[in-house]
């Protein structure tokens, strides 16, 4: 299956965001799960849905609220009179594609029961252990810092985000055509399944294959140990978010129909893999930051294979 098939069929659901829809494309092939921060109303949700039903996937949606417990996550143990035993009734997280809706209007706890579902892919109910569908695919969104009801979610916990997106409003032609679309029906009944399960993960160890040769691990290496030496960031780019870097820049690769990445690839993915990891002093700029970092390292040779 070409890529760009789903492209297209993604484009006919969210005008306008092909950049944005291609980054999450990319995340979703590297095994990595997609974190959104936007005003309410600009298309999260249908972007999710558009994903799940191109790819054939069971979905779920979870509305984080304070009384959302980790039970309604996970899963509990509940005693079935009938059969005289407990039985597992399955959490939220028991899907293909998961969308957390405004994971930071909820409890710490509850945060970290998704996450921990996230890292491990399995979840454990009074020490029975159950694996997670897969694929297992997490699209989580958060309403900016600052509006009613939120908190931020813990450094530790955006760390385990493969990339930070923001899907900003459509420009004048794509809100036109959004609106368009929307007089008859919704362009989500018309989409047409491009691929299934079974076929993203054979994309998915597609990914796993493209080469990435030691010069560029160096490169890789040398940039995120330089945001770990600034002066004005406190906390630089993980040992996880090189490695998400690393599986972000073969995803783009991928696209480009190359087995092998180049240094175009791991400049294309710096800024949606690393911005949310770096917490910086209050008076700093995140983006212009991480810019000067990566302009102060040299990249390697644009001819590497």
């Amino acid at each position: 299956m070409n890529s760009n098939e789903l492209i297209v069929e993604m484009n006919k659901v969210v005008r306008g965001k092909e950049a944005e829809i291609k980054k999450v494309w990319m995340a979703i092939l590297a095994d990595g799960h997609i974190l959104l921060e936007d005003a309410p109303g600009v298309g999260k949700t249908t972007l999710a849905l558009a994903f799940s039903k191109a790819m054939q996937l069971s979905f779920q949606r979870i509305q984080f609220t304070p009384d959302v417990t980790a039970s309604d996550i996970v899963g509990f143990n509940y005693f079935d009179k009938n059969k005289n035993d407990f039985v597992f009734h399955a959490g939220a997280v028991m899907a293909n594609f998961v969308l957390g809706d405004e994971i930071n209007r909820t409890s710490s706890r509850t945060q970290s029961a998704l996450l921990e579902a996230m890292e491990e892919g399995a979840v454990t109910v009074d020490g029975q252990t159950y694996a997670l569908p897969e694929p297992f695919i997490v699209m989580a969104t958060q309403n900016p810092i600052g509006s009613a009801g939120t908190q931020p979610l813990p450094q530790a916990q955006l760390d385990r985000f493969m990339i930070k997106l923001s899907l900003g409003y459509p420009d004048f032609e794509s809100q036109v055509a959004l609106l368009r679309d929307r007089q008859t029906g919704h362009p989500l009944e018309e989409m047409t399944a491009v691929l299934d399960g079974e076929a993203l993960q054979k994309m998915k160890r597609e990914v796993r294959e493209v080469r990435i040769v030691d010069e560029l691990l160096a490169y890789i290496t040398r940039v995120t140990i330089a945001t770990r030496e600034h002066a004005s960031i406190l906390q630089g780019i993980s040992p996880r978010g090189a490695l998400a870097v690393c599986q972000m820049a073969k995803a783009h690769a991928y696209l480009a129909n190359r087995s092998y990445v180049i240094p175009e690839d791991v400049l294309a993915v710096w800024e949606p893999t690393c911005l949310h990891r770096l917490v910086v002093s209050s008076t700093a700029d995140r983006a212009t930051i991480f810019a000067d970092v990566i302009a102060s390292v040299p990249t390697p040779d644009e001819q590497l294979a």
